[in-house]
């Protein structure tokens, strides 16, 4: 069963997609497959990039990172910036080096933007414009986010559709790339006319009950909290060079320690407030996932979640081989 790419680069081999909303058990299922065959994980995580910043993005242990080789994890110091193109360049590269090697590509994670700019190829887009992005700011400390939202919703009504009215950040990315290139951002996110690549098997691990989801995003929120989230984010702020407006610490969970530690908001409603935010990331996630028509769902209730995912895996290589 091998892919293609949507340009004109060499095919893709065989390579399996693990995706879910945070807290559905995907590292687990992951390292099931692992026990099982000779794989290697690519992570398709936008915050897992970053180094120091484990607790908060419930990266893999050591103990889970030495059990299987993992990619594109570890790779961005919290000051710099990873993109969704840049992702995409990377995984070409490694599913192609992890083929050569003998073994299967395992790409896991739920950034259901960078999945999708993998599936349907994405355009080089604006690199960033400072001068733009200032005046947007500007621009919005006098109209508020919520007006610069309905202006966006003018000029891209596709990516205003799936950003909340006060996401300030990606609002400002939006419209810093319209005003840059005349294109809305969905432009680059999806090539018009091309098909997703239908072919690559791509498992999702879905709650059938959200209250499922819920209890367990609040159940690991507090294992940060225990395990020195707070602390975590106060040596990111002692570094002196990171700030509130840098992608990772607009991660979920860090936007919210952050604020409290800088008093914004009270550190008695930070738990509320993380987990609020971590349900709204799940949210998004599932209705990127219902976007996504070749998806194989596993219901990440079930007992034996991780054995119905390795069987899924199982037999995309069976159909492969075949193939």
């Amino acid at each position: 069963m091998p892919t293609s790419r949507p340009d004109s680069a060499p095919p893709l081999p065989l390579y399996v997609c693990l995706a879910g909303p945070t807290a559905s058990g995907k590292t687990a299922a992951a390292l099931a497959i692992a026990r099982a065959h000779p794989v290697e994980i690519i992570s398709v995580d936008s915050a897992l990039v970053y180094r120091s910043m484990d607790i908060g993005t419930a990266k893999p242990s050591a103990t889970e990172l030495a059990a299987v080789p993992h990619h594109l994890v570890n790779i961005r110091d919290p000051l710099q910036a990873y993109s969704a193109a840049e992702f995409v360049q990377d995984a070409h590269r490694l599913i192609h080096q992890i083929t050569a090697r003998g073994r299967l590509p395992l790409l896991v994670g739920g950034t259901m933007l960078y999945f999708k700019a993998l599936f349907d190829g994405i355009d080089p887009m604006p690199p960033a414009q400072p001068a733009l992005r200032a005046a947007i700011e500007a621009q919005a400390q006098l109209e508020g986010w919520p007006a610069l939202h309905t202006e966006l919703a003018r000029v891209d009504p596709a990516t205003a559709a799936r950003l909340a009215p006060a996401d300030g950040q990606r609002i400002q990315r939006a419209l810093e790339v319209y005003r840059a290139s005349g294109l809305p951002l969905s432009h680059f996110h999806a090539r018009s006319g091309e098909p997703a690549l239908s072919a690559v098997p791509l498992i999702t691990l879905e709650p059938h009950d959200r209250a499922w989801l819920h209890a367990r995003i609040a159940q690991r929120f507090d294992a940060m909290l225990a395990a020195g989230f707070l602390e975590e984010v106060r040596a990111l702020r002692a570094r002196g060079d990171l700030h509130a407006e840098l992608p990772s610490m607009r991660c979920v969970g860090y936007r919210q320690a952050w604020e409290a530690l800088d008093g914004l908001a009270g550190m008695d409603s930070l738990r509320e407030r993380g987990i609020a935010a971590t349900r709204q990331l799940a949210k998004r996630q599932i209705t990127w996932l219902r976007s996504m028509a070749q998806r194989q769902v596993v219901d990440c209730q079930a007992e034996d979640a991780a054995q119905q995912v390795l069987r899924a895996v199982e037999q995309a290589m069976a159909q492969n081989a075949q193939a």
